[in-house]
Formats: structure tokens, sequence, C-alpha cells
């Protein structure tokens, strides 16, 4: 197994806040990414968010991506024919060294960065927004609030606020908060949802150093399958689209 400085990104457990160079194969595209200590390392969650969006045509849109992290997925925005680009994280730093990865990948179009807690994003009726697509991995497991579909259910109840009419809402979803109550929840806004891939897969480590939350999904049905006595996760990749100004 490769140090923790030089690892390929589906081979991680554990804590992801270490710093490495980390290395993941999107088709023929091969990224090679600078993560510094502290920064959030892509999931198996977001790695199945980006071979979704490699299937994805984002030519001439100016997309926002909430919680940018290493820059993976807004590297494959780009190579998919994004015009343009704001990321958003907690710090300037997490922004600064996505865009160092961005660069070092040979992305040239303009990327606008944001210090923003989640949906929290100034400018969004100037600076570019709204947007025509919002990307996002909203986290699950380390949420750390009390109600631990928050980010979800922020996202799809405020994203008339950020994306233009028309436009795509594409993230992740994990069973373990249910993913039929999501699908109800963007139904109810007006969306036109559609599901763009799923997955399954074994839980993180640190999926169990938090009781509460294993008691949680304990109570949502199909929250995950035990296979061959290890709890398995569904992994679904949404893509929303918000009705148009004609049928608001």
């Amino acid at each position: 197994m490769a140090d923790a400085h030089d690892q390929d990104l589906t081979a991680r457990t554990g804590s992801n806040l270490y710093p490495a160079t980390m290395r993941q194969q999107f088709g023929d595209l091969s990224l090679e990414l600078d993560v510094p200590e502290g920064v959030w390392n892509p999931t198996p969650h977001g790695i199945h968010l980006g071979n979704m969006l490699m299937k994805l045509d984002f030519s001439n849109e100016h997309v926002l991506e909430i919680g940018t992290g290493c820059g993976i997925h807004a590297i494959l925005l780009a190579k998919r024919g994004a015009r343009e680009i704001t990321i958003t994280e907690l710090s300037a730093e997490t922004n600064a060294n996505a865009v160092h990865n961005l660069r070092k990948h040979g992305v040239d179009i303009p990327i606008h960065q944001q210090v923003a807690d989640w949906i929290h994003i100034e400018g969004a009726s100037h600076q570019g927004g709204p947007w025509d697509t919002l990307v996002t991995n909203p986290p699950t497991a380390k949420a750390g609030k009390h109600y631990r579909r928050y980010f979800h259910d922020t996202l799809i109840l405020d994203a008339h606020k950020l994306v233009k009419p028309g436009g795509r809402l594409i993230f992740i979803n994990s069973s373990m908060i249910d993913i039929p109550r999501t699908i109800a929840l963007m139904e109810d806004c007006a969306m036109t949802v559609r599901i763009l891939g799923e997955t399954s897969g074994p839980f993180r480590d640190y999926y169990f150093e938090d009781d509460r939350y294993m008691l949680e999904m304990a109570r949502i049905p199909g929250a995950y399958q035990m296979i061959d006595g290890v709890h398995h996760e569904r992994l679904v990749v949404f893509e929303a689209r918000l009705p148009d100004s004609a049928s608001l």
C-alpha cells in the first residue's frame, strides 16, 4: 500500500485530513492532486460524483461548486466544457490550493473564489450568479449537525437562490440519509429529477465513531445493506433541473 503522501483516492480509509499527493483516473484523464493537511481528501462519494460529471456536458456554463476541497470536481467540470467556475470553501487557503491544482492540470478558464459557509454565498445576484449549474458533495457522516439532513435539505430548498431558472443541481446522496425522502423534497420543489448513476460500497471507518449516527441510520428504511457481515451504503448522484421561469 502506498504511504500517506502518495495514494490512490479509492484506496483510502479512516481520517481524510492528512497531507498527500493523490492520484486518480477518470477515463483517459489522469489527475495528480496536491492536498495539504487539514483539507478533506476525496472519498468514494466524491469519486462516484466525479465519474458522473465526466459523462455530462457543461459547455458554455458558469458552474458553482460548493465545497471544492482539493479542486478535483472543478478540474472535471473544466475538462467537460465549463466556461468559468466559481468555487467556495471555508478558507481562502483551501480555495487557493484548489486553484493550484486546477492550473497544474492545464485549466485556464476564469476561476472565481469565495470563502463561504455552505449555501451562504455572497453575490448570488452578481459576480456571475445566479449560476447555470450547482455541483456539490454535501457532508453526511461528518455533518457536524444534530439534524443530519441539514445540508441536503437546505441545498434543495434554497437552490433557486443560486441557480438560474431551468438550471441544474447535481449532487450525491447516500442511502444513510434517506434517498426517497430526498427525491420527494426535490419533486415538492417542482424539480425534474434524474438519477445519473448509482453504486454501493462499504462504510468508512469513521462512520462507526458516532454511536448516535449509527442509531439514526438504523431507523431509516434501506439505510444500508449487510454483505458478508459488512455494512454497505448506496450512493446515488442526482441531476435536478429547476423549473424554468415560464412555469414559476
